[in-house]
C-alpha cells in the first residue's frame, strides 16, 4: 500500500495526517510537536477549529531550526461557513496563511456547502445567531461563485490545490460541470460505520480524493456535545465491536491501527485527532502490516449506511433550513 493519494494532477497528499479539529491551543503544539517527531507531515486544521495560529508556531519554529523543509509538509486548512461568499475566500485564505505563518498551503477546502452571515465586526465569529439561538444563515450561498473564487487561490499561489468538504454527490456535481481547476478532495465523515460509498463512487467517477474525517467514530465528541448542550449525542462505539477487536488480536495491533489501515487500505486519507503523545505514536504505525480480503470483508460488513452517519449537523440550529444543505 503507497503511503499517499495522488491528486489528478500528480500532487501527492499523505494517506495518514493528524487532524486538529477541537484541540486547545496549547495541547495542540504539544500534539503538533509530537506528531512531527513520529514522523507525521500531514496536518489537516481549518479557520473554524481557531488553533491556526499554535500550529503555525510550531511548523514554524522546525522550519527556522532546519529540522524540517516547507516542501516536505502537507497542510490542509478550510474556508469556515462564514466566508462562503466570492469575496471573502481571499480574505479568509490570507488570514488562514498569516496565522499559519506559510505562504501557501497545500490544499484549500470550502468546509462546507452551507453559507452563515458574517459578523464584521468580529471575522472570528465562525459560528453567529440569530436572536432566536438558530445559526445566522446565508440563504443565497451561491457554490458556482464561490468555487471560481477558490479557483483564483490557485491562481495567485496561494493553495496549490483545492478541495471540497461535506459536499453531496449532486453538489459536486455541480462544482464539476462548471469548474475551470477540478476539486482535488472531498472530505467527509467516513468509519467501518458509514461508508459512504455511493460518495466515494462519484468522486471517483472524477478523480477526486477522498479524507475521512472521524475515522475512528470521533470518541472526543463528548466535549464537543457538553459545550454546545447537547443531551444524549451519539458516539459509535466502533473501537469496541467485536470485529474490530478480534482482528486486532489476530494482528496484535490496536483497534484504531486496524480502523485507520481498513480504510487507508479503501484508499480513503485518514486523519484521526489525538492530544496524547502515545496514541498519536501509535496511529501512525499502520503501514507494517495489512489486512486480508477475508479481513477487508468482515469489516465491510460492519456499515450501516445511512444509519452509521453520525454528523448530521443537529448542533447547527436551523441547518436543514438551508438551501444547499448537504444531508
Amino acid at each position: 500500500m503507497k503511503d499517499h493519494v495522488e491528486f489528478y494532477n500528480g500532487y501527492k497528499m499523505p494517506i495518514l495526517g493528524l487532524g486538529t479539529w477541537s484541540a486547545r491551543p496549547e495541547e495542540m503544539k504539544i500534539a503538533i510537536n509530537e506528531a512531527l517527531k513520529v514522523g507525521y507531515r500531514h496536518f489537516d486544521t481549518a479557520f473554524t477549529y481557531m488553533n491556526e495560529e499554535s500550529i503555525g508556531e510550531v511548523l514554524a519554529e522546525w522550519i527556522s531550526q532546519g529540522r524540517i523543509k516547507r516542501e516536505e509538509l502537507f497542510i490542509v486548512t478550510k474556508l469556515p461557513m462564514i466566508g462562503n461568499r466570492s469575496s471573502d475566500v481571499d480574505i479568509f485564505l490570507k488570514e488562514s496563511l498569516k496565522r499559519l505563518k506559510l505562504s501557501y498551503v497545500d490544499l484549500y477546502l470550502i468546509h462546507a456547502p452551507t453559507g452563515l452571515k458574517r459578523d464584521m465586526k468580529d471575522i472570528n465569529n465562525v459560528f453567529p445567531e440569530q436572536e432566536n439561538g438558530e445559526m445566522d444563515w446565508d440563504m443565497d450561498t451561491n457554490l458556482p461563485t464561490l468555487w471560481q473564487a477558490m479557483e483564483q487561490q490557485v491562481d495567485l499561489g496561494l493553495a496549490k490545490n483545492i478541495g471540497l468538504s461535506n459536499f453531496n454527490e449532486s453538489q459536486i456535481r455541480k462544482i464539476m460541470n462548471d469548474c475551470r481547476i477540478q476539486p482535488a478532495n472531498n472530505q467527509v465523515e467516513i468509519h467501518a460505520y458509514f461508508l459512504q460509498t455511493e460518495l466515494r463512487d462519484v468522486c471517483k467517477e472524477f478523480g477526486i480524493t477522498v479524507c475521512a474525517y472521524s475515522p475512528l467514530g470521533s470518541p472526543g465528541r463528548q466535549v464537543l456535545f457538553e459545550e454546545r448542550g447537547i443531551e444524549n449525542g451519539f458516539i459509535p462505539d466502533i473501537l469496541q465491536n467485536p470485529v474490530v477487536s478480534e482482528l486486532a488480536k489476530k494482528h496484535e495491533k490496536t483497534p484504531a491501527q486496524i480502523l485507520l489501515r481498513y480504510l487507508a487500505q479503501l484508499q480513503v486519507v485518514v486523519i484521526p485527532k489525538s492530544t496524547n503523545p502515545k496514541r498519536i505514536a501509535e496511529n501512525f504505525k499502520i503501514f507494517d502490516f495489512e489486512l486480508s480480503p477475508e479481513d477487508i470483508s468482515d469489516l465491510n460488513s460492519l456499515d450501516q449506511g445511512q444509519k452509521g452517519r453520525t454528523f448530521d449537523w443537529t448542533f447547527f440550529k436551523g441547518a436543514q433550513k438551508h438551501p444547499e444543505y448537504p444531508f
